[in-house]
């Protein structure tokens, strides 16, 4: 049995705060109490398969929280494993408190059979983390014909995107969130229309665009499609997300639009509430990202939105890249960075310290807001429940240094010094990630 004493929980789900201890066996959270004396917790460890043996951690000065969730991560596997796998996707995933990640399906081949499904879910169960998947739109990621989504969601899809494209076709857009809202599952769209788009990566029109002498991403290319994609949701009155919002214009189409229908959700990434195009000019490609990090006023309202309930989930968008591929020239590198071991401390660092939101607020952006869109089994500290947990010091301090979990080290946070140190991520009741 696990013990961990003198805890500060935060249980965002219930709204509970408090130093607390925390007995967890049999992959569950045991029991939650002011404090669990010892006979008590060998009464627990008794009942329990072994030994009886109890470990304890004194958590005094560390902040207990849910494990994290992340609903958008490329793991890159099947077909680009160079960059990333399963198994070092999830260590990434552990080091960053992240114990229920959702795998895009923007993969080799794509994620567009019921085969795909079982094979990630399958070989998922072998990393120490709770892996899940997308299921693709359309098949082949093509556009042009949906798939099945019944019969994936059959073999365990979480839902169904074809992120890194956008959906074109409303009518096929329209037919999948008739089949995906009976089926209880989500539709995720990235949202940039390539009419608007002449290089990928860069805000179209600003600093970074100039810059580079390159014309870029329109603004324009991710809030028409925004627009088209909240409309067709209200009128189906299906569930949608609209993933990794960066522009201004996008956060006010959805705050109108859930005002009108509660089932329309929106994610924001760590780097767009944290960056500016500036970085682009600072960084180079490794600032490049779909849809692109635009101006300060995008980004504070990005944070407006976070503030005010608009946006309510937070979401990686890890995507792990090769230091040859990033070397290219900035229009022939490909967009993306990792963002799971530095997702928390962001949160921390734009969020939490400038006073814009709560630790609470925070953790519940990361925990069981996700957990209740995606009705995973996750998200809540509380006596049953599956025993998924991050230890963190809000206080301590860490210098990202490029030796990374993740394979990929694309990361323009290198060399700056994060508030908020991870010190164990347990999942299913097992330590499976533990700082020096």
């Amino acid at each position: 049995m696990l013990l961990i004493q003198n805890a500060y929980l935060i249980n965002p789900a219930d709204s509970r705060e408090g130093i607390c201890d925390i007995a967890i066996g049999n992959g569950k959270f045991l029991a939650i109490e002011a404090s669990i004396p010892p006979e008590q917790a060998a009464a627990l460890a008794a009942g329990l398969p072994g030994d009886g043996e109890i470990r304890i951690i004194d958590a005094r000065g560390l902040t207990a929280a849910p494990g994290l969730i992340d609903t958008h991560s490329h793991f890159r596997d099947p077909g680009f494993t160079r960059k990333e796998d399963l198994q070092t996707g999830a260590a990434a995933a552990a080091r960053g408190g992240y114990t229920s990640v959702i795998l895009m399906a923007n993969v080799k081949p794509a994620v567009d059979c019921p085969e795909a499904v079982r094979d990630i879910l399958e070989r998922g169960r072998k990393t120490p983390v709770h892996i899940y998947t997308c299921a693709n739109v359309t098949m082949g990621m093509q556009g042009r014909e949906l798939a099945d989504l019944k019969a994936l969601a059959e073999a365990g899809a979480a839902g169904f995107t074809d992120d890194g494209l956008p959906v074109l076709n409303a009518g096929l857009l329209r037919a999948a969130l008739k089949t995906a809202g009976p089926l209880g599952l989500p539709v995720s769209l990235h949202e940039e229309d390539p009419a608007y788009i002449r290089q990928p990566g860069v805000n179209g029109g600003g600093k970074a665009a100039a810059f580079l002498g390159l014309e870029g991403a329109g603004r324009a290319a991710e809030y028409t499609m925004i627009e088209r994609d909240l409309q067709i949701a209200i009128e189906e009155d299906a569930p949608l997300c609209i993933q990794h919002i960066s522009s201004k214009e996008g956060v006010d189409l959805v705050r109108r639009a859930r005002k009108v229908h509660p089932g329309i959700h929106a994610e924001a990434t760590p780097h767009h509430f944290s960056l500016t195009e500036e970085a682009v000019i600072r960084k180079g490609t490794l600032a490049k990202v779909n849809p692109p990090l635009r101006t300060e006023e995008d980004r504070r309202a990005i944070i407006d939105a976070i503030v005010d309930g608009t946006i309510d989930i937070i979401a990686t968008d890890h995507a792990p890249h090769c230091a040859d591929e990033k070397d290219r020239p900035f229009t022939k590198a490909p967009s993306g960075m990792i963002g799971l071991e530095t997702a928390l401390s962001l949160g921390i660092r734009e969020l939490v310290r400038p006073g814009y939101i709560t630790m609470r607020h925070l953790l519940a952006l990361l925990t069981c807001n996700p957990a209740a869109f995606y009705h995973l089994p996750a998200g809540s500290v509380e006596t049953g429940a599956p025993a998924d947990l991050v230890l963190f010091d809000p206080e301590g301090t860490w210098t990202v240094t490029g030796q990374f979990a993740s394979k990929s080290s694309n990361s323009p946070f290198i060399g700056e010094t994060m508030p908020g140190v991870v010190r164990y991520t347990i999942c299913g009741g097992q330590i499976v990630y533990q700082a020096d």
